[in-house]
């Protein structure tokens, strides 16, 4: 169970530094080469918490699933 835990701390790190790149991005001082570095960067910790997202998604539809083996696909947007 502390796995999960982790892993939630470990998107929501994830999600936290995404806002810092965003805040650098909006301050009127960056200069060209930083901006791009940071929007690299940016994207790659988007796809990676969206990775993450689509993994925990399976996970939840795999819990999901009936003693007979039927799976209850349901919405997941919050």
């Amino acid at each position: 169970m502390s796995g999960g835990s982790e892993e939630s701390l470990s998107l929501g790190r994830e999600l936290e530094q995404l806002e810092e790149i965003v805040r650098r991005l909006e301050a009127e001082d960056v200069d060209l080469d930083d901006a791009l570095a940071l929007f690299e960067e940016g994207v790659r910790r988007l796809r990676s918490a969206r990775d993450r997202l689509a993994q925990a998604e399976l996970k939840v539809q795999s819990v999901m699933e009936t003693a007979a083996g039927d799976i209850t696909a349901s919405d997941l947007d919050v």
